[in-house]
């Protein structure tokens, strides 16, 4: 079953071309024509761990001198890793598991990368075809298992069929919306003989992402921004995954419209640019929810109007018409009803969206948006993103994660868990750059941090890579730290230790009348007294064990002296436990259900927006 089809990633894979020259024909098995087709389509890391199913096909992997095999820990691990990897390069992440619970094993990973739109191939082995369906040792119906989390994906029987599979795969993965595409090979499939040339016939009917937008619709489009009094650009992940950031600048500064960029989206507009006006959401900037409530016209562009942008979603931008620009259709409509509709790649609708914007600009037709501009100043020096330090003396996570990030390299990519410190990391840390920063945004995956730190370091080994975890989330995904180790994958590990599960322990603060129902980490009051934070583990000594440098930091006085020593390390994997204050919480905040109009800029703090708000 073919799933929705959308967005082009900002760097194209290779792919095979029907008619093009094809290489001579080579006798081999079907694992051999599996890793000579791997070759052919451009991979050169995967992710995995054997079996064996799909054991078949480490054999002559391990003769490969173009494709580098990372063995992981766990298979969670390698489909994290490959969407990291992803997320870093633009390229497809590969990940390679054996049948049974190694592929099931992967279907957080991949649902996290159907959600997120990442380009992904997940290979896995599947017991011999006659043994299909009669429950045999480590059988699964995985490809039935994953049909709603999938772009795509195949089930292969035969060895000639390997070749076109692998190549359709990539392509699907790739191109319209990425996708994570699963390929499940039988065991026999791989054994058999057969014979290899390249590129195979491919032939995908009815697979057809439209990339160019309807002309019409981008001049109706220009039209309204030019009439618009309070116009909002609502940018989301599929501009970074079209590789659309230079347009988008043009875009914005030539119309003087207000920028938000969604979680997804960080970094696909400078934090720093005047005309950025932060990330919408339940913990958004209090100026960027309250722009698209208060809007008359809503520029989305690859973004998909979630709930946790929208809020309560009859209630959502009450004032605005709506341009939403996709690559995937069934977005347009699905959550809020466009008045217009534009099915296209970002990068050339953006690119057309210029144009035409120049075209209303010569005739006379200019936005005036001053009085717009006055409210939203008005907003951002009002209601800034800030915080308080703890009164006891003891460590902030945000102000460990804002010197974080002030004190790492320009270049530096970020990975974050799921919870407080998401927030606060996509909130503290300035992203001027696309895919700097990398989070699981609609599954919202524990355990995210570290193995998609490990995918983006081995897709880019010259950049610094840190990962900003909770001493929840780390203590999911931990054990891929050896693999870091062993693999010279040094990547940087923030534990954001506050001993307790902390985004939930702050809606038992706020909704559960500080209950504290089985959010606590640490062993009891008395070892949270004697040391702050999660003790067992020893994240320290865990690390160590593990084969990383580790750290420990619990006094404010010695945080830019540990993060120095931290980035100063490049030839291990570094862990750094930062003892942090456990009551510190996630503002501002919208409530679940309630409307963006209801957004707190803090706790007991209701924003006062003034007299004409609404005109």
């Amino acid at each position: 079953m073919l799933m929705t089809e959308q967005a082009t990633g900002h760097h194209p894979q290779p792919r095979p071309r029907n008619g093009a020259t094809t290489s001579p024909v080579e006798h081999v098995t079907g694992a051999q024509s599996l890793i000579r087709s791997l070759e052919e389509v451009g991979a050169d890391t995967i992710f995995g761990l054997p079996g064996g199913c799909i054991l078949p096909a480490y054999d002559p992997l391990m003769d490969s001198r173009k494709v580098r095999h990372i063995l992981v820990r766990h298979e969670q691990g390698a489909g994290h890793a490959a969407t990291g990897y992803a997320q870093a390069t633009g390229k497809v992440g590969v990940c390679m598991v054996t049948s049974g619970p190694g592929a099931t094993n992967l279907v957080t990973p991949i649902a996290d990368a159907h959600m997120d739109s990442v380009p992904l191939v997940a290979i896995t082995g599947q017991v011999a075809s006659k043994a299909i369906g009669t429950d045999a040792f480590q059988e699964a119906d995985i490809c039935g298992i994953t049909m709603p989390i999938t772009k795509h994906n195949f089930l292969v029987t035969k060895a000639e069929d390997i070749p076109r599979t692998i190549a359709e795969a990539f392509h699907i993965a790739s191109t319209g919306r990425p996708g994570p595409v699963l390929v499940d090979i039988a065991k026999d499939a791989l054994q058999a003989r057969t014979t290899f040339s390249w590129p195979p016939q491919t032939d995908l009917p009815g697979y057809r992402p439209v990339t160019k937008p309807h002309a019409k619709q981008i001049r109706e489009a220009a039209k309204l921004i030019t009439a618009a009094k309070r116009p909002v650009l609502y940018v989301g992940g599929g501009v970074i995954k079209s590789g659309a950031t230079a347009e988008l600048k043009i875009l914005a500064e030539l119309t003087g419209a207000p920028v938000t960029t969604t979680l997804m989206a960080l970094g696909a507009f400078p934090d720093s640019h005047p005309l950025h006006v932060g990330m919408p959401g339940m913990h958004g900037s209090v100026t960027a929810v309250t722009a698209l409530q208060k809007a008359d016209l809503i520029v989305a562009l690859g973004a998909r109007f979630d709930d946790r942008v929208t809020g309560k979603l009859d209630g959502f931008a009450p004032y605005a018409k709506i341009v939403h620009a996709d690559i995937d259709p069934a977005e347009i409509g699905k959550n809020r009803t466009a008045d217009v509709p534009i099915v296209g790649d970002a990068r050339e609708v953006v690119a057309d969206l210029v144009q035409a914007v120049q075209a209303e600009h010569s005739e006379g037709n200019t936005g005036d948006y001053s009085a717009w501009w006055s409210d939203l100043n008005r907003w951002r020096e009002t209601y800034p993103l800030g915080y308080d330090l703890p009164e006891d003396g003891s460590l902030s996570p945000q102000q460990v994660i804002q010197r974080i990030g002030q004190l790492a390299p320009d270049d530096t990519i970020f990975t974050a868990g799921v919870g407080q410190h998401q927030m606060w990391a996509a909130h503290f840390i300035d992203y001027e750059q696309p895919a700097t920063w990398l989070n699981s945004g609609g599954a919202g995956t524990m355990g995210y941090a570290v193995p998609a730190a490990m995918g983006a370091k081995a897709g880019m080994p010259d950049r610094p890579v840190w990962a900003i975890d909770g001493d929840g989330c780390f203590q999911m995904t931990n054990q891929e730290l050896t693999t870091c180790a062993l693999n010279n994958i040094p990547i940087k590990v923030a534990i954001i230790n506050n001993g307790a599960l902390g985004m939930v322990r702050q809606w038992q603060t706020l909704f559960y009348n500080q209950r504290y129902s089985n959010t606590v980490l640490h062993s009891g009051p008395d070892e949270l007294k004697a040391n702050r934070g999660t003790r067992v583990p020893d994240f320290v000594k865990l690390s160590e064990a593990m084969g990383c440098v580790a750290l420990r930091c619990e006094d404010p006085a010695d945080l830019d002296k540990v993060i120095a020593e931290a980035n100063a390390i490049n030839d291990r994997p570094v862990v750094v436990d930062f003892i942090v204050h456990e009551d510190a919480q996630v503002w501002p905040m919208v409530a679940a259900g309630t409307s963006n109009d209801e957004v707190m800029a803090a706790r007991g703090v209701r924003p006062d927006f003034g007299d004409g708000e609404d005109d």
